[in-house]
């Protein structure tokens, strides 16, 4: 009898002590771990799935870095890099910086400039000489000195969207962002929400927002066909970053799921979910 009700008064505090799910406590997810490319997929123009052409990708000093000093010239050699797991509804936050010189043979619209494909088809059904995903890119771009560039723009690889009730068939857009000069760290932040809203935000403003991503127009190359389906709305899809040709480093690209458990009795609910993921509840 003792020894059943020792092991009852163990079971007891053990439960008492398993934390508690707090329903306002942010669960952020670490995409890149600071330690290499675990849970990413590279696609580089002309080369297969995840044959990581010249080293392009890698991780130093616990940044992730898009280099190019073994190259000799970039011959249009595009590149993306992938995280394995599609999302619908978050928040994605990231700090990058551009760095040096760009690679010689880089068009000149890719100086200082990078992006965040989002809703994007997988690397994995991309052609092999395919130059962009069929995605939603935030652009980013750098200063270069003088002047004013903006950055997370919106530029639309077989894509298109609505803006002021209106679709937007154009493959460029500039948001309202200062410049950014030199090679400061900038902290940029996506909000997403499925097929209805993307927001693009600096510094706490929101700089350009747009609804109704979807697939359409041209401005990428090479591609599968029935990748293609113009018209159809995105409501979900891959996160990639690009190698246009300037070096660039990434120290965080963290992402706040917005899907989830609503049910308040369930165990892993959260009150900041905005789209409900019944199947996903644990009582």
């Amino acid at each position: 009898m003792k020894y059943l009700t020792l092991l009852f008064c163990i079971s007891l505090m053990a439960c008492q002590t398993q934390p508690q799910n707090d329903p306002h406590q942010e669960e952020w997810l670490t995409l890149f771990n600071g330690k290499d490319l675990s849970g990413w997929e590279v696609k580089i123009r002309g080369h297969e799935l995840n044959d990581n052409f010249a080293n392009t990708f890698r991780v130093e000093d616990s940044l992730l870095r898009v280099v190019y000093e073994d190259y000799e010239q970039f011959d249009e050699t595009f590149g993306h890099i992938f995280y394995e797991e599609p999302f619908s509804y978050y928040l994605l936050r990231t700090e990058y910086r551009f760095t040096g010189e760009q690679v010689p043979g880089g068009p000149g619209w890719a100086i200082r400039n990078n992006g965040l494909m989002l809703h994007s088809q997988s690397a994995k059904s991309m052609g092999i000489d395919q130059d962009f995903p069929i995605s939603i890119e935030v652009q980013l771009l750098g200063g270069i000195g003088e002047g004013e560039r903006s950055t997370l723009n919106l530029c639309t690889p077989g894509t298109h969207v609505v803006m002021h009730d209106s679709l937007f068939t154009q493959h460029c857009v500039r948001s309202t962002s200062k410049t950014y000069h030199g090679d400061q760290w900038v902290h940029a932040e996506v909000l997403v929400l499925g097929d209805s809203l993307f927001a693009h935000i600096l510094e706490g403003d929101t700089v350009l927002s747009y609804t109704k991503p979807q697939i359409g127009g041209g401005v990428v190359n090479d591609y599968a066909e029935s990748e293609k389906q113009d018209g159809k709305l995105l409501n979900s899809g891959y996160i990639a970053l690009q190698a246009e040709s300037h070096p660039t480093d990434f120290r965080t690209i963290e992402l706040l799921n917005l899907k989830g458990c609503m049910d308040a009795k369930a165990k892993n609910y959260k009150a900041y979910y905005v789209k409900a993921d019944h199947g996903s509840c644990v009582y």
